[in-house]
């Protein structure tokens, strides 16, 4: 089978690295992405199935992998050569349509789960992710033992496996990996907003404040996570291109503004002051959705004392002057894919099944605005790499071998 593979070659990813700033085009011609034929992979075990491939989404890792810009944190949590692609709706062999939740967790490498029912992605010790009966990786779409989307087939165990409804579309259903990771953020944001009601000082009916910084696709799917799971809240967005801001409205988002715009919106919002460039108060959570040194200094100086900024974005290396965070007593979390989520009533629920219903319910196929045949790899990159710009959100492979592919699903 034809497939988009990486490996580490030094002098590619240096090449690609450098030809990203100025042309995603040529970082996906010259850099470590390539057009392989290869032997499908095997069954690792009982309880693995075979997927085939329907559409697979191109997220800002796999770009930063392609350009280069991966951070060296996750040379030992990968295994090379590896095929990418890890937000997947394909079929099983018995022809159940089906997406796939990526995280290799304990179950898959032959490991006791934390506890019954965990998520893959549960847990509070990562060794499994390196050992077990797989090559080292930290999800499929990273591991040389599973293949990845970006393939016809790839093979997944049934502990990732989430069969969807015959109403779902598929183009609604390549978005519930992203959802999952924005609805976790989402949620991420409740034990501040949580414990509002009750601190001294708080203004009755006064409602909670979330920002979010960008309205890419992760930051399209905490806004709508948010508004669908957290109740109460007053969410205030920053998105740079005119199709996001109208997105972000029409998935819950009360106030959007420009990203230089926002600390001023959520100032006015909160009736803050300002002192020098930070606010005297400000959001009681804040997402960041892009994961840059200016994007993690602009959460920190518009959030409030003793608030909660989540890290949804993925930073790689950052410089950051932590001194507003220490004096403001400000947390700074990470949020990284998803789980077995506490919900704000109490109750417990897998954020993939909290996906496939919003993915549904809030219409996600609007999010996906290209697809593209793997041949044509070099053209989806460089869309992907400038999709706001573009006036896009999703870009993917389309693998659907009776589905024409390369032009706007909206066309």
């Amino acid at each position: 089978m034809k497939a988009l593979q990486i490996d580490k070659k030094l002098t590619k990813l240096g090449m690609a690295r450098m030809l990203s700033a100025i042309s995603p085009t040529a970082a996906a011609k010259w850099g470590p992405l390539e057009l392989v034929t290869m032997d499908p992979p095997e069954l690792p075990a009982d309880g693995w199935h075979r997927v085939h491939t329907h559409l697979a989404g191109i997220c800002g890792s796999d770009l930063a992998t392609v350009e280069g810009r991966a951070s060296a944190y996750f040379d030992d949590w990968v295994s090379f050569p590896f095929v990418p692609g890890h937000e997947v709706v394909g079929h099983l062999d018995d022809g159940r349509r089906v997406v796939i939740e990526p995280v290799l967790g304990h179950a898959a490498r032959g490991f006791e789960p934390p506890f019954d029912g965990a998520a893959p992605g549960d847990g509070d010790d990562y060794a499994h992710l390196v050992t077990g009966r797989l090559e080292p990786g930290i999800q499929i779409g990273f591991c040389n033992s599973t293949c990845g989307g970006w393939a016809p087939q790839f093979v997944a165990h049934e502990s990732q496996i989430h069969e969807i409804p015959d109403a779902m579309t598929d183009e609604q259903a390549v978005l519930v990996e992203p959802a999952a990771g924005g609805i976790h953020a989402a949620l991420l944001t409740w034990p501040i907003i949580s414990t509002l009601a009750g601190e001294p000082g708080q203004a009755e009916g006064r409602r909670p404040v979330v920002a979010v910084l960008g309205a890419g696709t992760m930051g399209l799917c905490a806004i709508a996570g948010l508004r669908r799971y957290v109740p109460g809240v007053q969410i205030v967005v920053g998105a740079r291109y005119p199709h996001q801001q109208s997105l972000a409205t029409a998935l819950g988002a009360d106030i959007v503004v420009k990203p230089g715009e926002l600390a001023r919106a959520v100032r006015r919002v909160t009736g803050s002051h300002m002192v020098g460039d930070h606010l005297s108060g400000g959001a009681d959570a804040t997402i960041d959705a892009v994961g840059s040194s200016e994007s993690i200094a602009d959460c920190l100086r518009f959030t409030r004392p003793r608030g909660r900024v989540v890290l949804m974005g993925m930073p790689a290396e950052v410089t950051v002057d932590l001194t507003g965070l220490w004096h403001r007593e400000t947390q700074l979390v990470g949020a990284y894919t998803y789980g077995t989520e506490t919900m704000p009533d109490g109750g417990r629920r897998r954020t993939f099944d909290l996906a496939i219903e919003t993915a549904q319910a809030m219409g996600f196929e609007r999010l996906l605005s290209a697809t593209y045949r793997i041949d044509d790899h070099e053209d989806a990159v460089a869309h992907a790499a400038a999709a706001g710009r573009r006036g896009a959100v999703k870009i993917a492979f389309d693998l659907r071998p009776a589905r024409a592919a390369g032009k706007k699903v909206s066309e």
